[in-house]
């Protein structure tokens, strides 16, 4: 594959993972004998398509960060380890500030461990042709819309229903544009980086083939289900 763009990866390893019940972030918790962040450092350490990687984790974490998993592992395209904010939208904003030279840009949770290349290149092809793009699987289940009563209000055409993951990929410029206008606007309701390009600029965003096994590790049940895929990999 020709690549003359650069791309870089805004890891996203902030979140202080409160549902995980542990006294541990759950990025930095390990799956196997590895941390959860290291794989999917390991898959844009070994990228073809990535030049660089920007890790955006709590202050307090730096340190370890640099030293337990940036050095220990040797990830030379980390470039910079910076302090996160106090939601996630803030945090992606100190990362995009720091990459101003990239062509487009991968922004990735850090709980999401099991990213491929493949993953990354069916992504570089789509952002190429659209500007914003996003890694996602079609729902399995059947979705119910319901009021704050709990009571059905819609059930949407399952076949149009997708599960949204990361990365996220976007034109660096068409996404840093998009987050700076937001500084000045409500951030209610954010939760993914698709929603501010689509409520700041009505800018498109098509959704690409990602993975059932690109789960976010949440729970411990789902470091459980890691365990069992970091395994199989191992033996590939």
């Amino acid at each position: 594959m020709e690549k003359k763009d650069k791309c870089t990866a805004i890891l996203l390893a902030a979140g202080k993972g409160t549902r995980m019940g542990s006294g541990v972030p759950k990025q930095f918790m390990n799956i196997l004998d590895k941390p959860v962040l290291y794989y999917s450092l390991k898959c844009f350490q070994d990228s073809e398509l990535i030049d660089d990687v920007i890790i955006v984790t709590a202050k307090d974490m730096i340190s370890y960060c640099k030293k337990n998993i940036v050095s220990h592992f040797d990830f030379t395209k980390v470039k910079e380890v910076t302090p996160g904010g106090a939601e996630r939208y803030d945090s992606v904003y100190e990362g995009l500030k720091l990459c101003e030279d990239a062509d487009y840009v991968y922004i990735h949770d850090g709980a999401r461990p099991f990213i491929t290349e493949e993953m990354l290149l069916r992504g570089y092809k789509e952002v190429k042709a659209v500007g914003a793009c996003v890694a996602g699987v079609p729902s399995k289940d059947t979705i119910k819309l319901t009021d704050h009563e709990g009571l059905v209000k819609e059930t949407p055409d399952r076949n149009a229903v997708w599960i949204i993951q990361t990365p996220q990929i976007f034109r660096y410029s068409t996404i840093r544009h998009a987050y700076d206008k937001l500084q000045s606007q409500k951030k209610d309701g954010i939760t993914d980086d698709a929603m501010v390009l689509e409520k700041m600029e009505g800018h498109p965003v098509r959704v690409f083939m990602g993975d059932y096994r690109n789960i976010k590790i949440t729970t411990a049940e789902d470091l459980d289900a890691a365990e069992i895929f970091a395994g199989k990999t191992k033996k590939m």
